[in-house]
């Protein structure tokens, strides 16, 4: 897809998803080329259970550290239209998964939970966690940089799980996480108690005084943040948006966490 119709694309998602959830070196000519002709490029790789994942890669450089965006629930890649376009401007190369936990959002299908419905694998948010770690792979694979895991809603749950468990991840970035695993993967309130990595968990207002409750047994680290919005602040990703009111407090709020990765 051509980058200025891409661009005017996100703008008309950021306005239609509006709804309640139920650089260190430069870009080479080749890398201008490429994000011309196809920007985000469509790709695919398979999941641990050889599932197909679709997934948006907005590539600006091998050598630059890479973020792997996932999704809330009901949602897409397309949750990071837009976000991903300035994390590039960042210095960032993205990756935006569709798992098979999600759902449609302006007209975008999320590919991912049609392959899993077709091949009839279970879509429950645990589901989805081989999604994220086969993307984890193949960004790190792909990529010579940092590595940060960023996950949204229930997938920002699994983030902070999988910064534990995989040492591909240096860092996490967790917008409106809980604890809501605890059955299938233990007690996310103790396995945090020892967590070393940077990270950056926020939320809404509302939502953070149980993101609080999340970390009371982490001693937060000089790299780690809980940051509070002083507006009411949205739930997830989204929270990202250009026209989100409190948008720029968060962006405010992340750009020195993730300058130190570049």
């Amino acid at each position: 897809m051509n980058r200025s119709i891409f661009l005017g694309l996100s703008a008309m998602l950021f306005q239609s998803c509006a709804q309640p959830e139920a650089t260190d070196t430069p870009a080479s000519n080749t890398d201008e080329a490429v994000m011309e002709t196809e920007y985000p490029e469509k790709i695919q790789f398979v999941s641990l259970d050889s599932l197909p994942i679709t997934a948006n890669s907005y590539r600006v450089a091998d050598s630059l550290p890479v973020i792997v965006l996932c999704h809330q629930a009901r949602y897409n890649k397309y949750e990071y239209a837009g976000i991903a376009e300035k994390l590039n401007e960042l210095g960032f190369n993205c990756l935006a998964i569709d798992q098979r936990s999600g759902g449609p959002i302006a007209d975008q299908p999320n590919e991912t939970t049609l392959a899993a419905l077709e091949a009839g694998k279970p879509i429950e948010f645990i589901d989805a966690e081989q999604d994220m770690i086969a993307a984890v792979r193949y960004a790190s694979e792909r990529y010579q940089g940092s590595l940060i895991l960023w996950g949204s809603s229930y997938s920002s749950t699994l983030a902070l799980y999988l910064a534990i468990e995989l040492d591909e991840v240096d860092a996490v970035v967790s917008f409106s996480p809980g604890n809501y695993m605890e059955e299938e993967k233990g007690s996310l309130i103790e396995k945090l108690s020892n967590f070393r990595k940077p990270a950056f968990i926020t939320s809404s207002k509302r939502e953070a005084e149980s993101v609080t409750e999340l970390l009371a047994k982490l001693t937060l680290g000089e790299d780690q943040i809980q940051f509070i919005p002083e507006g009411p602040g949205h739930h997830g990703s989204r929270a990202l948006w250009n026209h989100q009111s409190d948008a720029e407090e968060y962006w405010t709020a992340i750009n020195p966490f993730l300058a130190n990765f570049k």
